[in-house]
């Protein structure tokens, strides 16, 4: 099948486009290669994802945000399926420049579906976020919970976007399914996540800045189970759902610098902060409708996690 990746240079999109390229598909790979992190990273992405790929793989560098661009890419080719990763991402961030991030995730998908609609491509896939949930009292959350609590732009153009779904689905017959990641941690993320963060600190002998006191909870899920959730997707007819990809587990953050420490050989020195505006306690995610409906089981436990990525990390610290 033709692909079209959106954000297919960054984290979580070169680990897709990987994915389904050795499953011997086509893939476009569409990004704006933004200034958000180091150029140099997404470059890197791009030039593992095409020894793979070889002729199979094309990058296109362009902006959901433009639509004549969208538009041009989808008419290069005849795609069968969208996966649409292609965001601002961050809660943090999005305090600062809140209108930036609604432009981009919800007038960005809105181009994205439209120009798939215009073109005949009847199934996509579309990233969303755990943090919709908000300040979620009900643990584990649930795709049924109700979500109209959240607290943050990030978190408020995530929803949209969900919404948005449903609607290109109800109109059109859309096969839309919407994913709520929770916390993709491994090779290749992103330098502003906590996980990079803190190993370049610890490795460099600075001081990590914990927010509040390190009983935040949060959902860490490997990336090669984020890619067995995505992909369980494109094999299947949904109509319009949405699913929860995450661990089903959680870890305190200040179990997760311990394990930090033990991976590269260092103790952390902790600079002490206080809680930020728009981070949730907890993350939590129940993945009953994910397994029963794509088969989906991740594998590995933030113990084998870290020691994975640590050993990444330690290979490219070039970069």
């Amino acid at each position: 099948m033709n692909f079209f990746v959106t954000g297919g240079a960054g984290f979580i999109g070169s680990h897709v486009c990987e994915r389904l390229l050795r499953q011997d598909h086509r893939v476009v790979a569409f990004d704006d290669l933004n200034d958000f992190y180091p150029l140099k990273l997404k470059l890197k992405n791009l030039k593992s994802v095409t020894a793979i790929g070889g002729d199979r793989f094309r990058f296109v560098e362009g902006d959901i945000m433009d639509r004549a661009s969208v538009d041009t890419a989808f008419r290069s080719t005849s795609f069968d399926q969208v996966i649409h990763l292609a965001a601002r991402a961050g809660v943090r961030p999005s305090l600062l420049e809140p209108a930036l991030y609604q432009r981009v995730n919800v007038e960005g998908t809105v181009n994205i579906i439209e120009a798939a609609r215009a073109t005949g491509v009847t199934k996509l896939t579309i990233a969303s976020s755990s943090s919709v949930y908000g300040v979620n009292a009900k643990v584990p959350f649930s795709e049924s919970d109700p979500i109209f609590q959240a607290i943050s732009p990030y978190a408020a153009s995530k929803l949209a976007c969900e919404a948005l779904g449903h609607v290109y689905h109800h109109l059109y017959g859309l096969d839309i399914t919407m994913l709520r990641f929770f916390t993709v941690y491994g090779p290749r993320q992103r330098p502003d996540l906590a996980i990079t963060k803190f190993a370049s600190l610890i490795s460099s002998g600075k001081p990590i800045p914990v927010f509040g006191d390190g009983s935040t909870e949060r959902d860490y899920t490997y990336i090669e189970d984020i890619v067995d959730g995505i992909v369980a997707v494109t094999d299947r007819r949904l109509g319009y759902e949405v699913f929860n990809l995450g661990e089903s587990d959680t870890v305190r953050l200040d179990r997760l610098i311990e394990l930090l420490e033990l991976s590269l050989g260092k103790k952390a020195e902790i600079q002490r902060m206080p809680a930020q505006p728009g981070d949730v306690p907890r993350t939590f995610a129940d993945i009953s409708k994910a397994q029963r409906l794509l088969g989906y089981k991740p594998h590995t436990k933030i113990q084998q996690g870290i020691p994975k990525f640590i050993e990444w990390f330690r290979q490219n610290l070039e970069i």
